[in-house]
């Protein structure tokens, strides 16, 4: 038995990318807000704008081998974002709710539904696999 058969390739291939996307995202803001001196918002919606379509385009080739329709996966990848960032919202501000305080600890709180949610749904969803095709039975010869 080996890690693959534990854990699907895609997952650790997606997590991977997870990891390459954020410090791409995290450097836009910083190269936006710092050397261009654009403001906090902008410089974090460029980091995001470029975070997607990163994400997208290792996830489509790389995680899940996807070779349909880039345009339609682009549109139900963005779908999928949407819900796994609303998940995340939520469990943030449950968090925060819980804790009394906003607290930087309580963006964790968002994590696993996001990456669980994002995971799943680019997988079934955004990037589904070709049903394996089976050759017909032949029928039986008397």
């Amino acid at each position: 038995m080996n890690l693959s058969d534990l854990i699907p390739v895609s997952l650790i291939r997606f997590l991977l990318v997870g990891i390459a996307n954020t410090a791409v995202g995290l450097s836009v803001i910083w190269i936006f807000r710092n050397l261009a001196g654009v403001g906090d918002v902008a410089a974090n919606a460029a980091g995001y704008i470029i975070g997607v379509l990163v994400s997208f385009t290792l996830n489509k080739r790389w995680s899940f081998s996807f070779r349909g329709d880039g345009l339609r996966a682009f549109g139900r990848f963005l779908l999928v974002f949407l819900v796994a960032y609303g998940a995340n919202l939520t469990a943030v501000a449950a968090a925060i709710a819980l804790a009394g305080h906003s607290s930087y600890w309580c963006q964790l709180a968002g994590v696993v539904p996001y990456t669980t949610l994002f995971y799943l749904g680019c997988r079934s969803f955004a990037f589904p696999q070709p049903a394996a095709r089976t050759p017909p039975v032949s029928p039986a010869r008397t």
